[in-house]
């Protein structure tokens, strides 16, 4: 049963925003290549970068482009339009391919559970057996999410092939909250239904209301771990009823903007309410779920994954196509993203918007409802060689603070501070030059002699997705392979927070599934705070010098002695909130002093 809710909705560009900055940028004017682009970075370095693997090593089209990630223990799990890569990386300086399967699955996208590896299949020429050559039969034809055992990195095994009405664009991991032995998967996409004739029990139709209709849902496969061969379709989230049409910009077309778009297959359909979703996150510790749903960014309960209920949705004018979200740490904010173009368009031109293409912060607030902040777009303009727009994301664990990184294509790394959902800014980045060189220029006419014929598009590269995943941020390259970049210290940034995010150690971690992060009782913790209160002058000078040397002189010291000093210093510190600009940051200071006190033994 779906609550239906009022939909808010933003038209035009009514809030914060930013302008391109008028000065230099280390982004600017690097050279192109494959491989030998120039780089640029700032608050952060390259690791390593390793190439695509050799089954995938080619840039013809999409065919071979990389797709998400997924971690678990010392593996990535790096999906591929033509299969999946997995690598150890023990050594994040020399990361080990452990496998690479060709099975022609697009997109690929990646989730792990134990050792279960889940692949979405959406493309119409996957085959029941990963083959190529296309689809000869309707019966051959994959559309859904494939299932692995990769209990053996090395040498993993096709279990199933679990059939969709939809395919699967995107899948998210919603565990149950009571069988620790199931999993559900939250299946998304845009593609039409399938004709019966290829899987019964489908069917399309235009009234989101009725429950045999197999296009208004999100597919929800329920997985039995210890027999994932028994996975199934269980349900259908049906999260869009009554929901009517967005509001578009004036002048935008009624399709959905997404990758593929045929400009040649005539006019789009009459637009209508959402009818699947692009990508969702869940966050299962607040039993919530952000819906990137195309015209609609949703907030939904998951309270029972078999049985969700809207919450809240949220349209704008300025967003082209809702397709990921992060939610703040503590639930209080959901960052949403917009692939403006599908992510095969330069969008990040000094003439494009700001506010298309990149992100929005909304508040959620203890009703359950969402309040949109300012958008957030990477503060440098790319070249037309360049697909650019805001992509996929996850949090960076440092207490005190709302950090995400996120890839932009060609648009490169980018790490960005949404504490302030009004005021969000870049951190640091990383970023290449692009794929292609410049067309030439004042050498005739095209076609003329000694001229080249224009490229009909550029190849389609860079960061599909980055990912801090124990210590390391990880980017999957589309065309060149998987970069592994770690912070350093800024301004913007210290050195006790980023030691403070490496505290914090994952066994897995799928970016759509966001876990609850919860930091040691630390000193890097508690002076993250402390630099934090510097940064921000929450607190007088004097006492944060002297909270600073009180803590050095505790933690040279031990046991009982240690923990006698940070007792008398949380309590100070508890009475420093009072007249301290940033109070509720102190508080949360003292709280962490006291929990390192009580730790020290």
């Amino acid at each position: 049963m779906c609550a239906f809710a009022a939909l808010s909705w933003t038209v035009a560009s009514v809030l914060g925003a930013q302008t391109y900055p008028t000065g230099k940028d280390a982004r600017n004017g690097l050279k192109s290549g494959v491989l030998d682009a120039g780089m640029a970075a700032e608050g952060m370095k390259l690791v390593s970068f390793t190439p695509k693997s050799a089954e995938f090593d080619t840039t013809r089209g999409l065919t071979f482009v990389n797709s998400d990630l997924a971690f678990r223990g010392n593996y990535v799990y790096q999906g591929n339009f033509a299969g999946f890569s997995i690598w150890d990386v023990s050594n994040p300086a020399k990361p080990v391919k452990a496998a690479a399967v060709s099975c022609i699955t697009s997109q690929g996208d990646p989730s792990i559970y134990g050792n279960l590896l889940f692949i979405s299949a959406e493309g119409g020429g996957n085959r029941n057996d990963c083959g190529k050559g296309g689809v000869k039969d309707p019966k051959d034809h994959m559309a859904g999410v494939r299932i692995f055992d990769v209990s053996d990195p090395r040498n993993p095994k096709l279990v199933k092939n679990v059939q969709t009405c939809k395919g699967s664009h995107t899948h998210t991991i919603v565990p149950s909250p009571k069988d620790k032995g199931v999993i559900y998967l939250y299946v998304s996409g845009s593609q039409g239904t399938r004709p019966e004739t290829e899987m019964a029990g489908c069917k399309s139709g235009t009234d989101a209301a009725d429950t045999t209709n197999s296009l208004y849902r999100l597919d929800v496969i329920k997985v039995p771990l210890a027999s994932p061969e028994k996975s199934e379709v269980v349900t259908g989230a049906r999260i869009f009823t009554g929901m009517e049409p967005a509001p578009r910009r004036a002048g935008a077309g009624a399709g959905r903007g997404g990758r593929g778009a045929d400009p040649a297959a005539g006019p789009p359909p009459a637009p209508t309410g959402p009818r699947n979703c692009h990508d969702v996150s869940v966050y299962p510790e607040k039993h919530l779920l952000a819906g990137a749903c195309g015209s609609y960014g949703i907030l939904v309960d998951i309270s029972n994954p078999e049985k969700p209920i809207r919450l809240d949705a949220v349209a704008d004018t300025n967003f082209s196509l809702w397709h990921t979200a992060v939610f703040s740490n503590d639930g209080s904010k959901v960052v949403f993203t917009d692939e403006w173009g599908g992510g095969t368009s330069p969008n990040c031109q000094a003439g494009n918007m700001l506010e298309m293409g990149g992100n929005t912060t909304l508040t959620i607030t203890k009703a359950k409802k969402m309040k949109q902040g300012a958008y957030f777009k990477i503060p440098t303009a790319q070249t037309a060689q360049e697909n650019c727009v805001s992509h996929n994301g996850a949090l960076v664990p440092v207490p005190g603070r709302d950090i995400m990184v996120q890839g932009w294509y060609q648009g490169g790394v980018d790490v960005i501070d949404f504490t302030d959902p009004n005021k969000p800014f870049e951190l640091a980045f990383f970023d290449r030059g692009p794929i292609d060189a410049p067309p030439m220029v004042d050498a005739g006419p095209p076609g003329a002699a000694g001229t080249a014929a224009p490229p009909a598009r550029g190849t389609i590269g860079g960061s599909w997705g980055a990912y801090y995943y124990n210590g390391m941020i990880y980017s999957s390259e589309l065309a060149r392979g998987m970069d592994i970049l770690e912070l350093t210290p800024s301004d913007k940034l210290s050195a006790n927070e980023i030691a403070a995010a490496k505290l914090i150690k994952l066994d897995q971690f799928n970016p759509q599934s966001q876990p609850k992060i919860v930091w040691p009782a630390a000193f890097p913790v508690v002076r993250s705070y402390l630099d934090q209160l510097v940064r921000n002058n929450g607190l007088a000078a004097a006492r944060t010098s002297a909270i600073g040397s009180a803590l050095d002189a505790a933690e040279a010291q031990s046991g009982a002695a240690r923990r006698a000093s940070l007792t008398k210093l949380a309590a100070a510190v508890t009475k420093d909130a009072a007249g301290a600009k940033d109070a509720a940051r102190v508080t949360t200071m003292a709280a962490a002093i006291k929990a390192l006190a009580a730790a020290s033994k």
